[in-house]
């Protein structure tokens, strides 16, 4: 790579570094099985609830690893087109534009789609190249096969409680990845997460838990999905600003959960007798 084409990498990449580390609380080894996934650059798959940290784990091995990380959200709208780029015409002509996967793969990045199950089938085939031997983007339009950069890696996460026929990955996907499972961590660990990024009191930090901890075991009985950390740290947010937890959980747990006037009185019967 010549000094030119050094510099125009770095000018592309500079906004999808992480210059600071983001916070992240291991609950096991996988820390150490993602370096180690990264080090063979196998694709990994991410599984778990909303709002229980692989977004934020992805972000911390990002900046461990000194990578760019390329986020997208996936959709239901999305095209294959969003991922690997179009044809654009401004007044100098017709240009073509990489797509944030396109970009990744070129330089080097970690991709990652989040909640790739969201994304309709015939768009995330378009992946498959990369995620075997071949590690090549082919873009028709262009009539180009892009050859993945050395760093590139490619990272999938989705919720396995919003699964259905309609919205799952298909086996000849899932098998192309290596998969790690993530859950809500243990209440001791959980407090600490909420504590360390509200600052947040340890018992307050504590007993906001508590009231999670209730709200899960009633998914399936009235609710799709229990209170997530993140829900969890927003409450405690509000508490250090002087907000009433009580008055906290029903902004940030209660009437973001659920609209059923029964369920949130069960919920809020929760929060009091938690506070």
């Amino acid at each position: 790579m010549d000094e030119f084409q050094s510099e125009k990498m770095t000018d592309l990449t500079a906004q999808y570094r992480i210059a600071e580390e983001p916070y992240y609380r291991p609950v096991a080894d996988e820390i150490r099985l993602f370096e180690a996934a990264y080090a063979v650059r196998m694709p990994m798959m991410l599984k778990g609830p909303t709002g229980c940290g692989k977004t934020r784990f992805v972000e911390h091995m990002a900046w461990r690893l000194g990578k760019p990380l390329v986020t997208l959200a996936c959709n239901e709208d999305m095209a294959a087109s969003d991922l690997v780029g179009r044809f654009l015409l401004d007044g100098g002509g017709t240009h073509w534009q990489d797509g944030p996967l396109t970009l990744a793969v070129r330089y080097g990045a970690i991709c990652y789609l989040d909640e790739v199950v969201e994304a309709r089938q015939d768009t995330t085939v378009v992946i498959h190249p990369l995620t075997d031997a071949r590690r090549v983007l082919p873009l028709e339009r262009r009539n180009e096969l892009v050859q993945a950069h050395p760093d590139f890696q490619l990272v999938i996460s989705y919720n396995p409680g919003y699964q259905s026929l309609n919205k799952d990955l298909k086996q000849s996907t899932r098998q192309r990845f290596g998969a790690l499972d993530f859950d809500y961590p243990d209440a001791g660990v959980e407090a600490e997460i909420v504590c360390h990024e509200s600052g947040v009191p340890a018992d307050m930090a504590a007993r906001l838990v508590q009231v999670a901890a209730r709200s899960r075991n009633l998914k399936g009985h009235g609710l799709d999905e229990g209170i997530s950390t993140r829900m969890l740290i927003h409450a405690a947010s509000l508490v250090a600003q002087g907000i009433d937890a009580q008055a906290a959980c029903q902004i940030t747990l209660i009437k973001p959960l659920t609209d059923d006037p029964d369920m949130r009185e069960a919920l809020g019967a929760c929060v009091a007798a938690c506070f």
